[in-house]
């Protein structure tokens, strides 16, 4: 019973109040804020009676002070993306009132589990907000892309699982292309056109000049999900690399994806795609300390997909 003893004590003796052990315990539970991140979703939840907000912009600042007293108090908190039309398909699910405060809550456990999140580390709400979107739509196109793979089923020939194979191919590509990417900071973009949609993926790393490309755990798998979908469906997509290092001009290199390999692109192709607007084809300006350089070898050494 030793320990139970040391728990009611302080370090010098004295015994500590209910209150104020139930307040030391409050600051080690993490807290969990869903945010409506736009007046549309935030107009939806305005048909519910207990959502008492009127005004969008005043309910943001309202987040922004809650966020900020949970952090003077030393508490851990993360912002999930609240999406009205889920939780009303999680109530109608569960059972629940969507009308109830602790409904709200329930759902707001339940997308911070699963769901798009942000740690809160002092953010204005200004730049909680699109981080917080940018993170629902790198999740959303995980999801679909991640179901496409699941989806092409076994090899007929070999019964290798179509999409595990891709997907370690993609993660083979990746890994050849930091690494022979030398050290900097490295901005990656992919882009891989489906039946239905483009899919794009983001990745951020840095190397130094000794040891691998540092790089997050889920950035790494979504990117090479993305690309992998292009390597089984063998479609026309592509890579970009824009590499940044101290008192250095950037470098950007790319690549085309070609039944699932990545040719290296001349330099003009990367100056070309570079500097074309995507939605309109109309040329952008270059901008200036960019080079533009051909793309390099990755393709060595490559584990075979099946299709």
């Amino acid at each position: 019973m030793a320990h139970i003893k040391q728990i009611k004590q302080h370090k010098h003796g004295r015994k500590r109040s209910a209150p104020s052990m139930r307040r030391a315990l409050r600051r080690e539970a993490p807290s969990t804020v869903g945010l409506l991140v736009d007046p549309e979703d935030f107009a939806a939840m305005r048909h519910y009676r207990s959502f008492t907000f009127e005004d969008h912009a005043v309910y943001l600042q309202q987040v922004d002070g809650l966020l900020r007293t949970l952090a003077a108090q030393g508490m851990h908190t993360t912002v999930a993306l609240f999406d009205p039309e889920d939780y009303a398909e999680f109530c109608t699910g569960s059972g629940l009132d969507p009308d109830e405060r602790a409904s709200r809550s329930r759902f707001t456990a339940e997308i911070a589990a699963a769901g798009a999140t942000v740690a809160y580390t002092g953010q204005s709400i200004d730049t909680l907000v699109p981080l917080l979107v940018s993170r629902a739509v790198r999740r959303a196109t995980w999801e679909y892309a991640t179901m496409l793979l699941a989806g092409l089923g076994d090899c007929v020939d070999c019964g290798q699982d179509i999409g595990r194979a891709a997907f370690d191919r993609a993660s083979h590509l990746l890994m050849r292309l930091l690494d022979t990417a030398g050290p900097g900071t490295h901005h990656v973009v992919c882009s891989t056109p489906t039946e239905n949609e483009q899919l794009l993926a983001v990745l951020h790393t840095a190397r130094d000049t000794d040891g691998p490309a540092r790089l997050e755990s889920s950035e790494g798998a979504e990117f090479a999900t993305v690309l992998a979908v292009g390597v089984a469906l063998e479609s026309q997509g592509g890579i970009v690399l824009r590499t940044t290092l101290p008192d250095a001009p950037d470098r950007v290199h790319g690549w085309r994806l070609h039944r699932g390999s990545l040719l290296p692109l001349s330099a003009g192709e990367v100056f070309s795609a570079y500097c074309t607007d995507a939605d309109t084809g109309e040329p952008v300006s270059p901008e200036s300390g960019v080079e533009y350089c051909a793309g390099f070898d990755v393709g060595a050494d490559e584990p075979e997909t099946h299709h």
